[in-house]
Protein backbone atom coordinates (compact mmCIF):
# COMPACT_ATOMS: atom_id res chain seq x y z
CA UNK A 1 0.00 0.00 0.00
CA UNK A 2 1.33 3.45 -0.88
CA UNK A 3 1.78 5.95 1.93
CA UNK A 4 -0.28 9.10 1.47
CA UNK A 5 -0.04 12.33 3.44
CA UNK A 6 -3.38 13.84 4.53
CA UNK A 7 -4.51 16.39 1.99
CA UNK A 8 -2.02 15.10 -0.58
CA UNK A 9 -3.40 14.26 -4.02
CA UNK A 10 -0.21 12.47 -5.09
CA UNK A 11 0.80 9.40 -3.05
CA UNK A 12 4.40 8.70 -2.15
CA UNK A 13 6.26 6.91 -4.94
CA UNK A 14 6.88 3.17 -4.27
CA UNK A 15 10.67 3.27 -4.15
CA UNK A 16 10.74 6.25 -1.79
CA UNK A 17 8.35 4.39 0.46
CA UNK A 18 10.52 1.27 0.34
CA UNK A 19 13.66 3.16 1.39
CA UNK A 20 11.91 5.12 4.13
CA UNK A 21 10.22 1.99 5.49
CA UNK A 22 13.61 0.34 5.95
CA UNK A 23 14.09 2.47 9.07
CA UNK A 24 11.79 0.17 11.06
CA UNK A 25 13.95 -2.89 10.27
CA UNK A 26 16.51 -4.05 12.86
CA UNK A 27 19.27 -3.85 10.23
CA UNK A 28 18.28 -0.39 8.94
CA UNK A 29 21.86 0.90 9.28
CA UNK A 30 23.58 -2.29 8.12
CA UNK A 31 23.16 -1.87 4.35
CA UNK A 32 26.39 -1.19 2.39
CA UNK A 33 26.23 1.96 0.27
CA UNK A 34 26.79 0.05 -2.95
CA UNK A 35 23.77 -2.13 -2.21
CA UNK A 36 21.43 0.84 -1.71
CA UNK A 37 22.72 3.16 -4.44
CA UNK A 38 20.71 1.73 -7.39
CA UNK A 39 17.50 1.88 -5.33
CA UNK A 40 18.29 5.40 -4.12
CA UNK A 41 18.94 6.63 -7.67
CA UNK A 42 15.69 5.10 -8.89
CA UNK A 43 13.80 6.71 -5.99
CA UNK A 44 15.45 10.06 -6.73
CA UNK A 45 14.43 9.70 -10.37
CA UNK A 46 10.80 9.15 -9.32
CA UNK A 47 10.87 12.07 -6.91
CA UNK A 48 12.43 14.56 -9.32
CA UNK A 49 9.89 13.68 -12.01
CA UNK A 50 7.14 14.44 -9.49
CA UNK A 51 8.61 17.63 -8.02
CA UNK A 52 9.42 19.26 -11.38
CA UNK A 53 5.70 19.66 -11.93
CA UNK A 54 5.10 20.97 -8.40
CA UNK A 55 7.89 23.43 -7.55
CA UNK A 56 8.45 26.16 -10.13
CA UNK A 57 11.93 27.08 -8.89
CA UNK A 58 13.09 23.47 -9.28
CA UNK A 59 11.61 23.32 -12.78
CA UNK A 60 13.43 26.52 -13.75
CA UNK A 61 16.71 25.10 -12.44
CA UNK A 62 16.19 21.87 -14.38
CA UNK A 63 15.44 23.80 -17.57
CA UNK A 64 18.54 25.97 -17.22
CA UNK A 65 20.89 23.09 -16.42
CA UNK A 66 19.33 20.57 -18.77
CA UNK A 67 18.94 18.01 -16.00
CA UNK A 68 15.43 16.56 -16.09
CA UNK A 69 16.21 12.95 -15.21
CA UNK A 70 18.44 11.39 -12.55
CA UNK A 71 20.76 8.68 -13.87
CA UNK A 72 23.77 9.23 -11.59
CA UNK A 73 24.52 11.09 -8.36
CA UNK A 74 26.17 13.81 -10.45
CA UNK A 75 22.77 14.61 -11.97
CA UNK A 76 21.45 15.57 -8.55
CA UNK A 77 24.07 18.25 -7.87
CA UNK A 78 22.71 21.01 -10.17
CA UNK A 79 19.22 20.52 -8.69
CA UNK A 80 20.22 21.04 -5.06
CA UNK A 81 19.18 24.28 -3.35
CA UNK A 82 21.66 26.31 -1.31
CA UNK A 83 20.64 26.47 2.35
CA UNK A 84 20.33 30.26 2.06
CA UNK A 85 17.37 29.99 -0.34
CA UNK A 86 15.06 29.46 2.64
CA UNK A 87 15.78 33.01 3.79
CA UNK A 88 15.70 34.60 0.32
CA UNK A 89 12.56 36.65 0.99
CA UNK A 90 12.92 40.45 1.23
CA UNK A 91 13.22 41.47 4.89
CA UNK A 92 10.54 44.12 4.30
CA UNK A 93 7.92 41.36 4.01
CA UNK A 94 8.32 40.72 7.74
CA UNK A 95 9.17 44.27 8.79
CA UNK A 96 6.08 45.67 7.03
CA UNK A 97 3.80 42.75 7.95
CA UNK A 98 3.27 41.76 4.31
CA UNK A 99 2.10 38.26 5.20
CA UNK A 100 0.47 37.76 1.80
CA UNK A 101 3.79 38.44 0.07
CA UNK A 102 5.64 36.19 2.50
CA UNK A 103 3.15 33.46 1.58
CA UNK A 104 3.85 34.04 -2.10
CA UNK A 105 7.57 33.64 -1.40
CA UNK A 106 6.96 30.43 0.58
CA UNK A 107 4.85 29.08 -2.29
CA UNK A 108 7.85 29.21 -4.64
CA UNK A 109 9.57 26.61 -2.42
CA UNK A 110 6.54 24.52 -1.39
CA UNK A 111 4.65 21.61 -2.91
CA UNK A 112 1.18 22.25 -1.46
CA UNK A 113 -0.81 25.46 -1.96
CA UNK A 114 -0.03 27.88 0.88
CA UNK A 115 -1.22 31.16 -0.65
CA UNK A 116 -4.85 30.27 0.13
CA UNK A 117 -4.25 30.32 3.90
CA UNK A 118 -6.20 33.24 5.41
CA UNK A 119 -3.87 35.71 7.12
CA UNK A 120 -6.55 38.08 8.35
CA UNK A 121 -5.71 39.50 11.79
CA UNK A 122 -2.11 38.21 11.80
CA UNK A 123 0.10 40.76 13.56
CA UNK A 124 3.56 39.19 13.71
CA UNK A 125 5.67 36.41 12.21
CA UNK A 126 4.88 33.97 15.02
CA UNK A 127 1.16 34.32 14.30
CA UNK A 128 1.95 33.83 10.60
CA UNK A 129 3.67 30.52 11.47
CA UNK A 130 0.81 29.48 13.78
CA UNK A 131 -1.81 30.25 11.12
CA UNK A 132 0.05 28.10 8.60
CA UNK A 133 0.35 25.33 11.18
CA UNK A 134 -3.40 25.36 11.76
CA UNK A 135 -3.79 24.77 8.01
CA UNK A 136 -1.46 21.74 8.06
CA UNK A 137 1.78 23.46 7.07
CA UNK A 138 4.41 22.86 9.75
CA UNK A 139 6.94 25.69 9.50
CA UNK A 140 10.39 25.41 11.06
CA UNK A 141 12.53 28.52 11.45
CA UNK A 142 16.26 28.82 11.95
CA UNK A 143 17.79 31.02 14.65
CA UNK A 144 18.33 33.98 12.34
CA UNK A 145 21.88 34.79 13.44
CA UNK A 146 22.31 36.80 10.23
CA UNK A 147 19.27 38.96 11.02
CA UNK A 148 16.84 36.86 8.94
CA UNK A 149 15.31 33.50 9.76
CA UNK A 150 14.92 30.67 7.29
CA UNK A 151 11.37 29.32 6.93
CA UNK A 152 10.91 25.72 5.80
CA UNK A 153 7.58 24.09 5.01
CA UNK A 154 6.61 20.50 5.85
CA UNK A 155 3.36 18.55 5.92
CA UNK A 156 1.74 16.78 8.86
CA UNK A 157 2.67 13.53 7.15
CA UNK A 158 6.30 14.64 6.99
CA UNK A 159 6.22 15.21 10.74
CA UNK A 160 4.77 11.77 11.47
CA UNK A 161 7.43 10.11 9.34
CA UNK A 162 10.05 12.18 11.15
CA UNK A 163 8.76 10.96 14.51
CA UNK A 164 8.95 7.39 13.21
CA UNK A 165 12.50 7.98 12.02
CA UNK A 166 13.58 9.40 15.38
CA UNK A 167 11.91 6.51 17.19
CA UNK A 168 14.04 4.05 15.23
CA UNK A 169 17.29 6.07 15.25
CA UNK A 170 17.66 7.66 18.69
CA UNK A 171 19.75 5.44 20.94
CA UNK A 172 20.93 3.34 18.00
CA UNK A 173 22.70 0.92 18.05
CA UNK A 174 22.64 0.23 21.80
CA UNK A 175 18.97 0.65 22.67
CA UNK A 176 15.64 1.71 21.25
CA UNK A 177 13.25 4.26 22.80
CA UNK A 178 10.46 2.64 24.78
CA UNK A 179 8.61 5.54 26.51
CA UNK A 180 9.74 4.28 29.90
CA UNK A 181 12.08 6.88 31.39
CA UNK A 182 12.47 10.46 32.54
CA UNK A 183 13.55 12.84 29.78
CA UNK A 184 15.38 16.13 30.27
CA UNK A 185 15.60 18.43 27.25
CA UNK A 186 17.55 21.61 27.96
CA UNK A 187 15.44 23.62 25.52
CA UNK A 188 12.12 25.47 25.66
CA UNK A 189 9.06 23.25 25.49
CA UNK A 190 7.64 24.93 22.38
CA UNK A 191 8.64 27.02 19.39
CA UNK A 192 9.10 26.54 15.61
CA UNK A 193 12.77 25.60 15.94
CA UNK A 194 14.31 22.27 14.89
CA UNK A 195 16.17 21.79 18.16
CA UNK A 196 12.98 22.35 20.14
CA UNK A 197 11.07 20.04 17.81
CA UNK A 198 13.75 17.37 18.23
CA UNK A 199 13.47 17.74 22.01
CA UNK A 200 9.69 17.29 21.86
CA UNK A 201 10.02 14.24 19.62
CA UNK A 202 12.68 12.82 21.92
CA UNK A 203 10.36 13.26 24.90
CA UNK A 204 7.56 11.56 22.96
CA UNK A 205 9.54 8.48 21.93
CA UNK A 206 11.70 8.07 25.07
CA UNK A 207 9.72 9.47 27.95
CA UNK A 208 7.07 8.44 30.41
CA UNK A 209 4.01 10.66 29.97
CA UNK A 210 4.50 12.15 33.44
CA UNK A 211 8.24 12.73 33.24
CA UNK A 212 9.24 15.04 30.39
CA UNK A 213 11.19 18.06 31.65
CA UNK A 214 12.12 21.13 29.60
CA UNK A 215 14.21 24.20 30.31
CA UNK A 216 11.21 26.51 30.24
CA UNK A 217 7.52 26.57 29.38
CA UNK A 218 8.04 30.03 27.84
CA UNK A 219 7.83 29.52 24.05
CA UNK A 220 10.58 30.60 21.71
CA UNK A 221 9.26 33.54 19.71
CA UNK A 222 10.75 34.06 16.27
CA UNK A 223 9.79 37.74 16.45
CA UNK A 224 12.11 38.18 19.44
CA UNK A 225 14.92 36.11 17.91
CA UNK A 226 14.80 38.07 14.66
CA UNK A 227 14.69 41.44 16.44
CA UNK A 228 17.70 40.55 18.56
CA UNK A 229 19.67 39.31 15.56
CA UNK A 230 18.85 42.43 13.56
CA UNK A 231 19.88 44.69 16.44
CA UNK A 232 23.15 42.80 16.95
CA UNK A 233 23.88 43.36 13.29
CA UNK A 234 23.17 47.09 13.59
CA UNK A 235 25.31 47.26 16.73
CA UNK A 236 28.19 45.64 14.86
CA UNK A 237 27.73 48.18 12.04
CA UNK A 238 27.49 51.06 14.54
CA UNK A 239 24.01 52.12 13.38
CA UNK A 240 22.05 51.17 16.53
CA UNK A 241 20.94 54.07 18.74
CA UNK A 242 22.01 54.29 22.41
CA UNK A 243 18.38 53.80 23.45
CA UNK A 244 18.11 50.61 21.39
CA UNK A 245 21.34 49.27 22.85
CA UNK A 246 20.24 50.04 26.42
CA UNK A 247 16.86 48.36 25.90
CA UNK A 248 18.58 45.38 24.30
CA UNK A 249 20.97 44.98 27.22
CA UNK A 250 18.16 45.30 29.77
CA UNK A 251 15.99 42.70 28.00
CA UNK A 252 18.94 40.35 27.66
CA UNK A 253 19.76 40.69 31.37
CA UNK A 254 16.16 39.88 32.34
CA UNK A 255 16.02 36.95 29.95
CA UNK A 256 19.38 35.62 31.17
CA UNK A 257 18.24 35.85 34.80
CA UNK A 258 15.09 33.83 34.07
CA UNK A 259 17.07 31.28 32.06
CA UNK A 260 19.67 30.85 34.78
CA UNK A 261 17.00 30.33 37.42
CA UNK A 262 15.23 27.77 35.25
CA UNK A 263 18.49 26.02 34.44
CA UNK A 264 19.45 25.82 38.14
CA UNK A 265 16.11 24.18 39.00
CA UNK A 266 16.40 21.71 36.13
CA UNK A 267 20.00 20.80 36.98
CA UNK A 268 19.03 19.90 40.54
CA UNK A 269 16.19 17.73 39.20
CA UNK A 270 18.59 16.01 36.79
CA UNK A 271 21.02 15.22 39.59
CA UNK A 272 18.17 13.90 41.74
CA UNK A 273 17.29 11.42 38.96
CA UNK A 274 20.88 10.43 38.11
CA UNK A 275 20.63 6.93 39.65
CA UNK A 276 17.78 5.90 37.34
CA UNK A 277 17.91 5.53 33.55
CA UNK A 278 17.23 8.94 32.02
CA UNK A 279 17.60 10.69 28.68
CA UNK A 280 19.42 14.01 28.77
CA UNK A 281 19.93 16.31 25.79
CA UNK A 282 21.63 19.69 25.85
CA UNK A 283 24.33 21.99 24.54
CA UNK A 284 27.97 21.66 25.57
CA UNK A 285 27.86 24.75 27.78
CA UNK A 286 24.76 23.42 29.55
CA UNK A 287 26.47 20.13 30.32
CA UNK A 288 29.41 22.04 31.76
CA UNK A 289 26.94 23.88 34.01
CA UNK A 290 25.57 20.53 35.22
CA UNK A 291 29.13 19.39 35.89
CA UNK A 292 29.95 22.50 37.93
CA UNK A 293 26.78 22.14 40.03
CA UNK A 294 27.59 18.48 40.63
CA UNK A 295 31.05 19.49 41.85
CA UNK A 296 29.44 21.88 44.33
CA UNK A 297 27.19 19.13 45.65
CA UNK A 298 29.99 16.57 45.81
CA UNK A 299 28.62 14.38 43.01
CA UNK A 300 31.56 12.45 41.52
CA UNK A 301 32.25 11.61 37.88
CA UNK A 302 30.57 8.47 36.57
CA UNK A 303 27.68 8.61 39.04
CA UNK A 304 24.85 8.34 36.47
CA UNK A 305 22.95 5.13 35.74
CA UNK A 306 24.82 3.29 32.94
CA UNK A 307 21.54 2.82 31.02
CA UNK A 308 21.09 6.59 30.75
CA UNK A 309 21.45 8.20 27.33
CA UNK A 310 23.24 11.56 27.24
CA UNK A 311 23.59 13.70 24.11
CA UNK A 312 25.70 16.86 23.82
CA UNK A 313 26.43 19.16 20.93
CA UNK A 314 26.10 22.59 19.34
CA UNK A 315 25.88 25.87 21.16
CA UNK A 316 29.55 26.86 20.82
CA UNK A 317 29.08 29.99 18.69
CA UNK A 318 30.29 33.05 20.58
CA UNK A 319 30.59 30.97 23.77
CA UNK A 320 33.87 30.78 25.69
CA UNK A 321 34.50 27.12 26.55
CA UNK A 322 37.64 25.46 27.90
CA UNK A 323 39.73 23.69 25.26
CA UNK A 324 39.04 20.30 26.82
CA UNK A 325 35.27 20.79 27.27
CA UNK A 326 34.40 17.59 25.40
CA UNK A 327 36.81 15.54 27.49
CA UNK A 328 35.44 17.02 30.74
CA UNK A 329 31.86 16.22 29.79
CA UNK A 330 32.78 12.69 28.68
CA UNK A 331 34.57 12.04 31.96
CA UNK A 332 31.66 13.36 34.01
CA UNK A 333 29.18 11.05 32.26
CA UNK A 334 31.58 8.09 32.18
CA UNK A 335 29.75 4.81 31.83
CA UNK A 336 26.48 6.10 30.32
CA UNK A 337 25.33 5.54 26.76
CA UNK A 338 26.56 8.48 24.71
CA UNK A 339 23.79 9.42 22.32
CA UNK A 340 23.95 11.91 19.53
CA UNK A 341 23.16 12.46 15.89
CA UNK A 342 24.15 14.71 13.02
CA UNK A 343 21.40 16.76 11.49
CA UNK A 344 20.13 20.25 10.74
CA UNK A 345 16.89 22.16 10.35
CA UNK A 346 16.67 21.30 6.65
CA UNK A 347 17.14 17.56 7.25
CA UNK A 348 14.32 15.33 8.56
CA UNK A 349 16.33 12.12 8.81
CA UNK A 350 19.07 12.44 11.41
CA UNK A 351 22.30 10.42 11.19
CA UNK A 352 22.81 8.64 14.53
CA UNK A 353 26.25 8.22 16.07
CA UNK A 354 27.83 4.80 16.60
CA UNK A 355 30.20 3.74 19.43
CA UNK A 356 33.14 4.77 17.21
CA UNK A 357 31.70 8.33 17.25
CA UNK A 358 30.85 8.31 13.55
CA UNK A 359 27.52 9.29 12.01
CA UNK A 360 25.72 6.68 9.90
CA UNK A 361 23.39 7.44 7.01
CA UNK A 362 19.81 6.09 6.95
CA UNK A 363 18.57 4.41 3.74
CA UNK A 364 16.22 7.28 2.85
CA UNK A 365 18.94 9.96 2.91
CA UNK A 366 21.22 10.26 -0.11
CA UNK A 367 24.52 11.71 1.10
CA UNK A 368 26.51 13.90 -1.28
CA UNK A 369 29.94 15.42 -0.60
CA UNK A 370 30.68 18.44 -2.79
CA UNK A 371 33.59 20.76 -3.37
CA UNK A 372 33.71 24.11 -1.54
CA UNK A 373 31.53 26.04 -4.03
CA UNK A 374 29.01 23.19 -4.02
CA UNK A 375 29.32 22.54 -7.74
CA UNK A 376 31.19 19.24 -8.10
CA UNK A 377 30.49 15.83 -6.56
CA UNK A 378 33.40 14.29 -4.64
CA UNK A 379 31.75 10.96 -3.71
CA UNK A 380 33.92 8.06 -4.95
CA UNK A 381 32.42 6.28 -7.98
CA UNK A 382 29.83 3.81 -6.79
CA UNK A 383 30.17 5.21 -3.26
CA UNK A 384 32.88 2.62 -2.62
CA UNK A 385 36.22 3.38 -0.97
CA UNK A 386 38.04 6.52 0.02
CA UNK A 387 37.98 9.34 2.56
CA UNK A 388 36.68 12.64 1.21
CA UNK A 389 36.54 16.11 2.76
CA UNK A 390 34.07 18.62 1.43
CA UNK A 391 30.71 20.32 1.73
CA UNK A 392 27.85 18.20 3.05
CA UNK A 393 24.81 18.00 0.78
CA UNK A 394 21.94 15.57 0.55
CA UNK A 395 18.62 14.57 -0.90
CA UNK A 396 16.23 13.76 1.94
CA UNK A 397 13.60 11.50 0.40
CA UNK A 398 11.18 12.00 3.29
CA UNK A 399 9.74 15.43 2.44
CA UNK A 400 6.42 15.97 0.71
CA UNK A 401 6.13 19.61 1.80
CA UNK A 402 9.14 20.86 -0.15
CA UNK A 403 12.13 19.76 -2.23
CA UNK A 404 14.51 17.79 -0.02
CA UNK A 405 17.73 18.46 -1.96
CA UNK A 406 20.08 20.83 -0.13
CA UNK A 407 23.66 22.12 -0.02
CA UNK A 408 24.57 22.82 3.59
CA UNK A 409 27.12 25.15 5.15
CA UNK A 410 29.02 22.28 6.82
CA UNK A 411 32.51 21.06 6.04
CA UNK A 412 32.69 17.32 6.76
CA UNK A 413 34.98 14.35 6.33
CA UNK A 414 33.21 11.30 4.93
CA UNK A 415 34.57 7.77 4.88
CA UNK A 416 33.20 5.70 2.01
CA UNK A 417 35.20 2.65 3.05
CA UNK A 418 33.61 -0.75 3.31
CA UNK A 419 33.40 -0.75 7.11
CA UNK A 420 33.20 1.77 9.93
CA UNK A 421 35.51 1.07 12.91
CA UNK A 422 32.33 0.03 14.75
CA UNK A 423 32.08 -2.90 12.34
CA UNK A 424 29.02 -1.70 10.40
CA UNK A 425 28.93 -0.74 6.72
CA UNK A 426 29.64 2.81 5.60
CA UNK A 427 29.61 5.47 4.46
CA UNK A 428 30.03 7.52 7.63
CA UNK A 429 30.67 11.11 8.66
CA UNK A 430 33.57 11.64 11.07
CA UNK A 431 33.15 13.71 14.22
CA UNK A 432 35.09 16.67 12.77
CA UNK A 433 32.19 18.76 11.46
CA UNK A 434 32.84 22.49 11.04
CA UNK A 435 31.23 25.44 9.29
CA UNK A 436 32.53 26.90 6.05
CA UNK A 437 31.64 30.40 7.22
CA UNK A 438 31.65 31.78 10.75
CA UNK A 439 28.96 34.00 12.25
CA UNK A 440 28.81 37.26 10.31
CA UNK A 441 30.64 35.83 7.28
CA UNK A 442 29.04 35.05 3.94
CA UNK A 443 28.99 31.44 2.80
CA UNK A 444 29.91 31.27 -0.88
CA UNK A 445 27.90 28.56 -2.64
CA UNK A 446 28.02 28.74 -6.41
CA UNK A 447 24.31 28.21 -7.12
CA UNK A 448 23.02 30.46 -4.32
CA UNK A 449 22.65 33.64 -6.36
CA UNK A 450 21.07 31.80 -9.28
CA UNK A 451 18.47 30.02 -7.15
CA UNK A 452 17.68 33.29 -5.36
CA UNK A 453 17.11 34.95 -8.75
CA UNK A 454 14.64 32.19 -9.66
CA UNK A 455 12.73 32.92 -6.46
CA UNK A 456 12.77 36.67 -7.13
CA UNK A 457 11.57 36.08 -10.67
CA UNK A 458 8.71 33.89 -9.46
CA UNK A 459 7.66 36.61 -6.98
CA UNK A 460 7.70 39.26 -9.70
CA UNK A 461 5.65 37.25 -12.17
Amino acid sequence: MEYKNPGEETPMTPLRQQLLDMIVEPDAYDHPAGELLPLQLAAARELVAQRLDQISVLRRRADDTGVHEIRTLDDLVPLLFAHSVYKSYPATFVENCRWDRLLQWLQTLSVDKVTEVDMGGVEDVDQWIERLGAAGHRILATSGTSGKCSFLNATEGDYRLKVRHFGNSLGWPVMKPNRDRAVFALFPRSGPNSGIEAGRIGAEVWGRPDSAHFLTAEPLRIKDVSAQAALRKRMAEGSATPGEVAAFQSQNAERAERAQAGMARLIDKILEHRREPIVLTGLWAQHLAILERARTLGVPDGDFNPQSVVSAGGGVKNVALPEDYKERVAQFYAGVQRGGAYGMTEQAQIMPVCPARRYHCPPGLIMLILDGPGERLLNPPGNLGGIVEGRFAFLDLLYDGRWGGLISGDRVTADFGERCPCGRPGPTILDTIARYAQVGEEDHIGCAGTIDSYVSGALAS
